[in-house]
């Protein structure tokens, strides 16, 4: 049996007529950039996120960066986030002119050790990126304590999270801004490119909706420098589509996640679910023994079954960010798991039998 990483043409089927439709209807009208389309799409996602409003952009890395400008980050900042996360967290703050202070996480969770962020504010910090990783929220509790302690921002990085839940907190539900990522694999994703910033705050998202269209008051009146960043018209009807799945999607995903668990315990070491949390599983992540893992993928690869690493270099070991001057050693949990972490097969129309062949085949191969 051949197992992939995902299935985006299982995926897209049962909405295949809508999306084509939803494509006639554009074509018809004409409205490629701007349309209906767009509005209807940001207020569907920010009520389904638990928020007053919301943004549509053309990346989940410029949600980031035009987030961290709206909430008043600037050069000179500091921008406090997880060491483990993909490369784009950190290249956003770079991109609004801040300086990443990358944060160990916890060894369980692998999530945001809110302690070493502590340790890390200084003057300088202006904003804490928690990345809800895997599809899980971070301790949003604990990262609000300690922002409003120091009086600094926060702007969860949502990428991976789309329906994620933690105690009271939802993905996207805080009180200052969450980005985004709509990128085809993500639990939400386009049939392209796509992001979205979301906030209860409607100052910040007319600031998001004026940075994404070349800093714009009024027409052809242009306040700041900005970006191009808007996000067409086809691509928020498709979204639109697709957002009344989700639940539906993110569901199937907890039950295969179950069933991989069930069976793995006890085996082969997993991330831990945290007190009162419901991940929506982007991502089914093991953590094997590290002079192994490619004998393993490779062998898994040998069973038909498709892997991944997510991420092998934490971000401040990047060659990108080696002026910061964090060097090994300055995120010891991060820098220890990136090399131990195997990413299995996981999508909502995986069945029970594509887990038990990926298991059987990881068991025998660990």
């Amino acid at each position: 049996m051949k197992v992939p990483f995902v299935d985006l043409v299982t995926w897209a089927k049962p909405s295949r007529e809508e999306y084509l439709a939803a494509f006639a209807k554009i074509i018809d009208t004409g409205a490629y950039v701007g349309g209906s389309q767009v509005g209807e799409f940001e207020a569907a996602f920010a009520a389904y996120c638990g928020a007053q409003h919301a943004a549509a952009v053309n990346t989940g890395t410029d949600a980031l960066l035009l987030a961290l400008r709206a909430l008043g980050v600037k050069p000179g900042d500091e921008v406090i986030t997880a060491a483990n996360s993909f490369f784009a967290t950190g290249e956003a703050i770079a991109l609004a002119g801040a300086k990443p202070v990358l944060a160990d996480v916890d060894d369980g969770t692998l999530l945001l050790d809110v302690d070493d962020a502590a340790r890390r504010i200084t003057a300088k910090t202006q904003c804490i990126i928690p990345v809800h990783l895997f599809g899980q929220l971070a301790d949003m509790t604990r990262v609000y304590e300690l922002a409003r302690a120091h009086g600094v921002r926060v702007l969860e990085d949502s990428a991976q999270a789309h329906g994620a839940t933690r105690g009271r907190w939802r993905a996207g539900s805080s009180g200052d801004a969450a980005a985004f990522s709509f990128y085809p694999t993500k639990n939400l994703g386009a049939l392209g490119e796509g992001g979205a910033v979301v906030a209860n705050d409607a100052g910040v998202i007319d600031h998001v909706k004026r940075l994404r269209d070349h800093g714009q008051a009024g027409r052809h009146d242009h306040v700041e420098v900005a970006y191009n960043a808007r996000l067409d018209s086809l691509q928020c009807a498709c979204l639109s589509i697709s957002l009344k799945r989700l639940d539906v999607a993110n569901a199937a995903r907890r039950a295969r996640a179950t069933h991989y668990r069930e069976r793995l315990a006890g085996k082969v070491r997993l991330v831990d679910e945290a007190p009162d949390s419901r991940p929506v599983y982007h991502l089914m992540i093991v953590r094997v023994d590290a002079a192994r893992r490619d004998a393993i993928r490779t062998k898994l690869a040998e069973a038909g079954v498709a892997t991944a690493i997510h991420y092998p270099t934490p971000i401040h070991l990047q060659a990108a960010f080696a002026h910061l001057g964090q060097r090994e050693g300055s995120c010891p949990v991060a820098e220890r798991s990136v090399k131990e972490m195997i990413s299995l097969p996981m999508f909502p129309d995986m069945t029970n039998a594509q887990v038990d062949h990926v298991v059987d085949a990881l068991l025998a191969s660990a």
